[in-house]
């Protein structure tokens, strides 16, 4: 587990350069605090900063590999789940080992297999090999895009990096922001590769990268497929709970502490109980954590995406489950503060758009990582067994855009009030969107015999999992990782995915509820209350005092004449929305506010030169 960073320059001499590719390492040292390392030939340049989570004593990186034609050279960040099985079969194919992580398995993997050994792996990872005996680099990422990975090609190679400020790190880069790198920004429609920079490109989940002397190779190894599928309901319940049951365990494995965050929702609820009966049979008790806000329960008010609040859930599964439970309460003077923001934004690399939620998020994960180094989360679960509300709300599923754009509620609203309206015309972000749907259902494989509803039901699962449930990802883990904190996401199996993603929508909603199939698969595990909640997202702050505070550091932002932010966000749309009084501000008015100091604070940290068509 960790952080790479990586320069292929076949026209240099990067042995000349080892104050870049050190400077590129420490860029992510967060994410790797127990150690690190730097490779460097004429040729290439790595960097690993690793966090030791299965066997500290060993698996330091870079790792290498001596054969007759010339080293193999590995940096690599994630988990493979099925290391111990993968050991066993190359040991068989007379393969030794001298440590028990899973690098070296990894590294002999590919001398086993080349290029394949992505086929052989399950987990979450993104690598770079450096194949001297050809000279050519190998990166790669997971199916799902659990662990993320970046590239950037320069003229005589590339440089590479698990965040892009590995790579903003390297002098040859410019920090330019493009027309449609701002779209983004206000749409939420995760373009595959996007990463803001322009020239950078993020390696998209299941694909493999080479790059040679003559240029990038770029292959896709695994994506969804439509398959046939061949089960009955009572048939699908039993082997999603028995895939559910082999994939917990399989993350379990670790030689340092793990735990679960326990929202008293369904997925993490299942994984909670999975977890803690593994551990149970070992006479172990699992530590669970949960996210809460000072005043939350009290003053909690139902809204369009939340019936009621956490926390009486939690305590009924952590009272049922016997589990060591903390409580976290976000601080209100933390949660508000500027310094929280900049963290997050900081931790990102962009201005994240979902508000509060992403700062709240970072401050529960710290308290996590005092307690736990490794944590099984539930994210994905809601694309992958259609969990969300407008999954059934036929508005939503028949809106020729995306459904969490069209949902009719403060998710959503309306996302460009906020722009200035000059930057409105220039960006033209609706324009945008319709592209990115029309591009992302083009992406849709059908089976040539299914209903209407069904074929319909595809695309919204198939768009759900390569585009909402990929920003998911990508806050969990920029969240996480900034602290030290590895989550493994048991929901993003790919056994699970192919199998679910290809189970028929009337099955997946055969109880006329969401998530039938998992509800089903758990029903022995969880109390009535838990098994048949609604869907309720991550909790947002009810407090008004949040809003004052934001209201405040705006007011400071308004006497500035001028302040860069105002280009983008419309002087008087803030002003209207510092005026209000704060228990009056409406969500949707409230997340732009937020987006304006997020935005605020990446101009401030990164400085980016911007250039609009």
């Amino acid at each position: 587990m960790g952080g790479i960073a990586g320069w292929i320059s076949f026209d240099s001499d990067l042995t000349r350069k080892t104050e870049t590719i050190a400077a590129m390492t420490a860029a992510v040292a967060h994410r790797g605090p127990d150690g690190s390392g730097t490779y460097v030939r004429r040729h290439v340049a790595l960097g690993h900063r690793r966090l030791a989570v299965v066997d500290p004593a060993g698996g330091g990186q870079p790792m290498r590999a001596q054969t007759p034609a010339g080293e193999v050279v590995l940096v690599y960040s994630g988990e493979i789940y099925n290391c111990p099985e993968l050991r066993t079969e190359l040991t068989a194919l007379g393969h030794s080992f001298g440590a028990s992580a899973d690098t070296e398995v990894l590294l002999r993997g590919y001398l086993q297999w080349g290029d394949a050994v992505v086929d052989h792996l399950n987990g979450m990872f993104a690598f770079a090999i450096w194949d001297e005996r050809v000279e050519k680099l190998v990166i790669a990422r997971d199916r799902m895009g659990v662990k993320p990975l970046y590239f950037y090609p320069t003229p005589d190679g590339v440089l590479i990096g698990s965040e892009p400020k590995v790579i903003l790190a390297n002098p040859l880069v410019r920090r330019v922001i493009d027309t449609d790198s701002l779209r983004e920004l206000f749409a939420i429609t995760k373009p595959p590769g996007w990463a803001i920079w322009k020239g950078m490109a993020e390696v998209r989940p299941g694909t493999m990268i080479s790059v040679d002397r003559r240029g990038l190779h770029t292959r896709t190894y695994w994506k969804l497929t439509p398959r046939v599928h061949p089960d009955d309901q009572q048939t699908t319940v039993a082997r999603v709970r028995e895939l559910l049951e082999d994939i917990v365990d399989r993350q379990l494995r670790a030689d340092v502490p793990v735990s679960v965050p326990l929202s008293g929702g369904l997925d993490s609820s299942v994984v909670t109980a999975l977890a803690a009966a593994r551990l149970g049979a070992q006479g172990l008790k699992l530590r669970t954590f949960s996210a809460n806000y000072q005043r939350q329960e009290s003053i909690f008010t139902p809204d369009e995406l939340r019936d009621n609040p956490d926390s009486p859930f939690v305590r009924e599964m952590a009272d049922l489950l016997q589990t060591v439970h903390t409580d976290v309460m976000v601080d209100f003077a933390e949660h508000s503060a500027l310094a929280a923001r900049r963290a997050i934004v900081s931790a990102a690399d962009v201005p994240l758009a979902l508000a509060d939620l992403d700062s709240s998020l970072y401050l529960f994960l710290k308290s996590v990582r005092a307690e736990s180094t490794v944590a099984l989360a539930g994210t994905v679960a809601d694309e992958l067994f259609g969990g969300y509300r407008w999954f059934f709300d036929e508005e939503s599923v028949q809106a020729d855009t995306f459904a969490w754009l069209a949902y009719r509620s403060a998710y959503s609203g309306d996302r460009l009030a906020e722009l200035a309206p000059h930057m409105r015309t220039r960006l033209d972000v609706a324009g945008f969107i319709h592209d990115q749907y029309t591009a992302a259902v083009a992406e849709v494989e059908q089976l040539g015999d299914e209903t209407p509803i069904e074929r319909r039901m595809r695309e919204m699962c198939h768009i759900h999992l390569t585009r909402l449930g990929r920003i998911h990802l990508f806050r969990m883990s920029r969240a996480s990782m900034a602290l030290g904190l590895e989550v493994r996401e048991p929901f993003c199996d790919h056994r699970l995915v192919e199998y679910v993603y290809n189970t028929p929508w009337s099955m997946k909603s055969f109880d006329g509820r969401e998530k039938s199939i998992l509800r089903h698969a758990a029903a022995d595990l969880l109390p009535e209350s838990v098994l048949w909640r609604t869907k309720s997202p991550y909790p947002s702050t009810q407090d008004p005092r949040y809003a004052e505070a934001m209201q405040r550091q705006l007011r400071e932002l308004l006497g500035q004449r001028d302040n860069a932010v105002f280009e983008f966000f419309d002087r008087q749309w803030v002003q209207d929305g510092v005026d209000m009084a704060p228990d009056r501000v409406p969500g949707n008015v409230r997340a732009g506010l937020d987006r304006v100091l997020n935005l605020n604070q990446w101009l401030e940290v990164y400085q980016p030169e911007i250039i609009l068509d």
